[in-house]
């Protein structure tokens, strides 16, 4: 696992790393240690991270991921986003990206669902979605249905 964030109290939970290992032993089922790092960066520049090399890239409440970090998510990899500030209208839009389920959330439980996926990414107005128009707002556009997030698959380009 790989974490990106320029937020100082990230830095400073990541700076505690017998307390990370812990934290994910614990929710892992094994005893092996854990393999994980913490970049202090922001997304939005170049990381050290090699280019397809990533299983699973997060973007809840992040911004853009999606558009800055495509590179380092390897084919057949999945991209887990919410629509808060329009990261899954991007990806929705983006050729490389094929939705594969939506997540549910309710009373602090998550069920993925891989069907009607067809009745996603409705927006509630009629609205031609370009990366322009989600750059200018910054933010989401309001769909008919809206799950906690969606789930999409990277495909080869």
């Amino acid at each position: 696992m790989t974490y990106v964030d320029n937020n100082r109290q990230a830095a400073r939970f990541f700076a505690d790393a017998t307390g990370v290992d812990e934290i994910i032993s614990g929710h892992r089922g094994d005893a092996a240690k854990p393999e994980w790092r913490f970049i202090p960066a922001d997304y939005r520049t170049e990381l050290d991270v090699a280019d397809r090399s990533v299983r699973l890239l997060v973007s809840l409440y992040a911004g853009f991921v999606s558009e800055h970090c495509t590179r380092y998510l390897r084919p057949g990899g999945w991209l887990l986003v919410n629509s808060s500030h329009g990261d899954a209208a991007l990806a929705s839009i983006d050729p490389r990206y094929c939705l594969v389920a939506g997540v549910n959330a309710r009373a602090g439980s998550y069920t993925v669902t891989e069907r009607d996926l067809d009745s996603y990414l409705i927006p509630k107005r009629p609205t031609m979605i370009t990366a322009e128009l989600l750059h200018e707002t910054g933010r989401g556009i309001a769909n008919t249905r809206s799950p906690f997030a969606y789930l999409f698959r990277r495909e080869n380009d």
